[in-house]
C-alpha cells in the first residue's frame, strides 16, 4: 500500500486526521470508534487511532464489497 503523508509522519492520528485520510466526516469517525469498527486508544482525555487500524478498516470495506 502506498504511504501517505499521515502514515509517514505519525503512528497515531487524531480522529480529525483519520477523517481527512478516509474522506469521511469527523462525526462518522467517532461513530465508527464507538461501534468498534475502528480501534482507538485513549491517552488522557484524547483519542488516537493507529494508522494500521485505518488500513484494516479500509481493507475490510473492500473485502466485504467483493
Amino acid at each position: 500500500m502506498a504511504q501517505t503523508p499521515f502514515a509517514q509522519a505519525s503512528i497515531l492520528v487524531t480522529p480529525e486526521e483519520a477523517a481527512r485520510a478516509l474522506r469521511l466526516g469527523r462525526s462518522k469517525i467517532y461513530e465508527l470508534m464507538a461501534s468498534g469498527a475502528i480501534e482507538s486508544v485513549r491517552i488522557g482525555r484524547c483519542r488516537r487511532i493507529r494508522w494500521s487500524a485505518l488500513e484494516s478498516y479500509a481493507a475490510n470495506l473492500t473485502a466485504s464489497a467483493a
